[in-house]
């Protein structure tokens, strides 16, 4: 059980708790931020792509995001499992994933989804927006920002609900509570 996801609102916690299950399991963390930046700074034909796109504030496309996501997949690191965070995010992603580990004979194995209560959120983003100096980051922000999350992301969790992949945990609490929470659901599958 080594091929999963993680999903979670902005200030869940999620990079956290994404260190500690790559090192409970011995996985990569792969994210799409990571892989555009690696594309970008090598300077590859989808990391120009990419950089078009992100430079514009836009979306990158799935026909750019796809293939990132493929060649990541195939290193050889990524073989024996992974942790992606960031990726899937449409149901449309979500079944090319399928078909890219289908064709090499794998299948996920977990979709794990920190739920957390938005005041809390709101305040741990706040006080992060303090703590970093980020004035960007105001409440008005923030609030916008969780619902972008679960507008996008409540189809994508139905779709890997309704496949029996999708396993919540309550996001709320110490980090290490949610830890322990998490490893309880790793011991348990």
């Amino acid at each position: 059980m080594k091929r999963m996801i993680l999903v979670g609102p902005p200030g869940a916690g999620k990079g956290t708790q994404a260190a500690f299950i790559c090192r409970e399991l011995n996985i990569p963390h792969i994210s799409t931020g990571q892989i555009f930046r690696e594309n970008m700074e090598q300077e590859t034909e989808l990391g120009e792509s990419a950089k078009a796109y992100i430079s514009r504030g836009e979306y990158v496309p799935d026909s750019v995001t796809n293939p990132m996501v493929k060649v990541r997949l195939d290193n050889p690191d990524a073989r024996e499992g992974f942790l992606l965070d960031g990726y899937p995010r449409t149901v449309s992603q979500a079944k090319v994933l399928d078909e890219m580990l289908a064709d090499r004979g794998r299948k996920l194995d977990l979709v794990l989804q920190i739920t957390a209560d938005n005041e809390a959120v709101v305040e741990r983003l706040l006080k992060r927006a303090e703590i970093e100096h980020r004035p960007d980051d105001t409440e008005e922000v923030i609030r916008h920002r969780l619902d972008v999350y679960q507008e996008l992301t409540e189809p994508l969790m139905s779709f890997y609900e309704e496949a029996g992949l999708l396993v919540k945990v309550d996001g709320n609490g110490s980090i290490d509570e949610v830890s322990d929470r998490i490893k309880a659901i790793l011991e348990a599958k």
